[in-house]
């Protein structure tokens, strides 16, 4: 009889059907019972001999089965519409909350226990609301309501069936707090095991490689045999339950035919009250034995509930107050004043007093070593976290009086890790902006470098690429990336190493063109490449999170510092990558 506010809050959102199915159930319940009447009735009649309208009550049973029947089917088909909305609220909140949450607030997470939760922990949520709860409020009005009535044909029955209703109603309850133990340690070894796999699978090609495949065979089968062992641990409980719940069912109907009998033959009843008596017993307990078959069902739905309320109500990197719509008439300019920043856990920081200015409809370049702060920047200006002092500005007003999701509207990022769906290469672009013609995708495509090349595929833009793009090339999924960011036409551009996997021909060709079609956007630009950046209207020099250095590359060259060695560096790599 566990109730858990999680699960009672999704089921608000499925009200109506849900009080149509339980109000169905009630109607089903009553079919029952008015067969057990007609049941005492006819078999009185026939144990005196009265066999005058017996056709009748038999037909009246019969129509009462039929009755039954179609009415417990219409009861299955309520009951399921309202899993289906449950579950497709549920899935709309969780990945709704996932996307305003942001990269940040899960990062310890693992992407195949977030899965399960909103898999498999959603599927239980539905059985939970659509079958135990309905089924919970018979068995907690059902059985008092008949022995109310028993007790005025036999009081003395009351003494038999009481007790053991009791215990069967509340004498598990003894095991709720272990039986609640053992379902979240089972549920964690579950998602555990859920995230194995999934990383295992997408890791395939790097375990072969590595030759670790049987070594994480053997790690699988490690959680496997835990998750066993908590399945086990968990039916042990549970049996326990059952076992409880059916001694006391069967220890009252026995009680009730002891009583029945007792009183038959002592003349207190009447035959049908005898009768009566021995059928309400039976009926007294179905919706306790009912509560105990939904309740196995809906089980997997509270063993999920802490991972899905925690999901639900997870904190993002930042709060969300702002309320300024981030649509600006032209380009805005883009400013970081004093910007400070540590990562959470870090000792030293990663950003300190940065401050300089991207200006309006123009290309800056931010350029410096690896770990100089270059995409903790672009991660502050999309606010998946805020700066610890210091203030950032689009279009001169604070990014936090922005909306959050209308601030990232306003943005569009290419990073280098690009993401691909599984599905055709025209709806992987129209992703950032669904009415697009095919005329601007293939303007975007030839911007990007990646037109010439899906125009030989047979399928052209129609082409199915593989989840996450794995038919392509990763250069193909740069700029495939980068064709949708371009058609998303936002105010800003953002590219974090956005040609890292393109090769010198196609990212000069890139550089060429990038600039044309980026007119009217303030752009700003990341790149180990120095080439990709030297033609920016400004370049930013980072150093240990700190500004060393701003100019165009002309001048920055000639003043020496990071940048000309930064491009020193890469000069003396050119040779040994074409030969390589």
């Amino acid at each position: 009889m566990m109730l858990h506010p999680e699960l009672l809050r999704a089921a608000r959102g499925a009200a109506r059907p849900l009080a149509g199915a339980t109000a169905l159930l009630v109607v089903v319940t009553l079919t029952h019972l008015a067969q057990a009447v007609l049941l005492a009735v006819v078999l009185s009649r026939i144990a005196r001999g009265d066999l005058s309208g017996l056709p009748s009550l038999l037909g009246a049973v019969f129509a009462v089965v039929l009755a039954r029947a179609a009415l417990g089917r219409t009861q299955r088909l309520t009951a399921v519409k309202a899993g289906a909305n449950v579950r497709v609220r549920l899935r709309d909140d969780l990945l709704k909350r996932l996307g305003q949450l942001g990269p940040t607030a899960f990062t310890g997470a693992r992407a195949g226990a977030v899965r399960a939760t909103v898999v498999d922990g959603v599927e239980g949520v539905d059985a939970y609301v659509s079958r135990y709860l309905p089924q919970l409020l018979i068995t907690c009005t059902v059985p008092l309501l008949l022995l109310a009535f028993v007790a005025r044909v036999e009081p003395s029955a009351v003494l038999a069936l009481g007790p053991a209703l009791l215990l069967a109603l509340f004498g598990p309850r003894a095991w709720d707090r272990l039986l609640a133990r053992r379902g979240k340690e089972h549920w964690d070894t579950y998602e555990a095991l859920a995230a194995d796999y999934l990383e295992a699978s997408q890791g395939m090609a790097t375990l072969r490689a590595t030759g670790a495949v049987g070594r994480t065979r053997e790690r699988l089968e490690r959680r496997s045999a835990a998750l066993h062992r908590a399945t086990v641990a968990k039916l042990r409980v549970s049996l326990v339950d059952t076992g409880l719940t059916d001694l006391a069912v069967q220890g009252g109907t026995a009680a009730a035919v002891l009583v029945a009998c007792a009183s038959a033959t002592t003349g207190r009843t009447t035959d049908v009250g005898t009768y009566l008596l021995l059928m309400l017993a039976s009926e007294c307990f179905r919706p306790v034995r009912d509560l105990s078959r939904e309740w196995h069902a809906g089980y997997l739905g509270v063993s999920a509930a802490d991972g899905i309320a925690a999901l639900r109500t997870a904190e993002g990197g930042v709060a969300d107050r702002g309320t300024a719509a981030a649509e600006w008439d032209r380009a805005p300019e883009v400013s970081f004043q004093d910007v400070s920043f540590t990562h959470p856990g870090a000792e030293l920081p990663a950003l300190s007093a940065v401050t300089f200015t991207a200006a309006a409809g123009r290309t800056t370049a931010i350029v410096g070593p690896s770990g100089a702060g270059k995409s903790t920047l672009l991660s502050l200006l999309l606010r998946h976290r805020d700066p610890d002092s210091g203030r950032i500005t689009v279009g001169g007003m604070d990014t936090t009086a922005y909306a959050l999701d209308s601030l990232r509207r306003g943005v569009a990022v290419v990073a280098q890790e690009t993401y691909l769906f599984h599905s055709t290469i025209a709806d992987n672009l129209r992703l950032a902006r669904p009415s697009a013609t095919d005329a601007e995708l293939r303007e975007a495509a030839r911007t990007a470098g990646i037109h010439d090349e899906i125009a030989r595929l047979p399928d052209g833009y129609a082409t199915l690429v593989g989840e996450r793009g794995a038919t392509l090339s990763g250069g193909q999924r740069q700029r495939l990336a980068l064709a949708r960011a371009l058609l998303a036409d936002a105010p800003v551009l953002v590219l974090d190493e956005a040609t890292s996997a393109v090769d010198e021909r196609g990212e000069a060709r890139i550089v060429r063109e990038l600039p044309a079609a980026s007119r009217g956007r303030t752009c700003l630009v990341v790149a180990h490449r120095l080439d990709a950046v030297r033609h920016a209207d400004h370049i930013v020099v980072l150093d240990a999170g700190r500004v060393e250095a701003v100019g165009d590359h002309q001048s920055l060259l000639a003043g020496g510092g990071v940048y000309a060695s930064l491009v020193a560096a890469g000069n003396s790599t050119a040779p040994e990558e074409q030969a390589a």
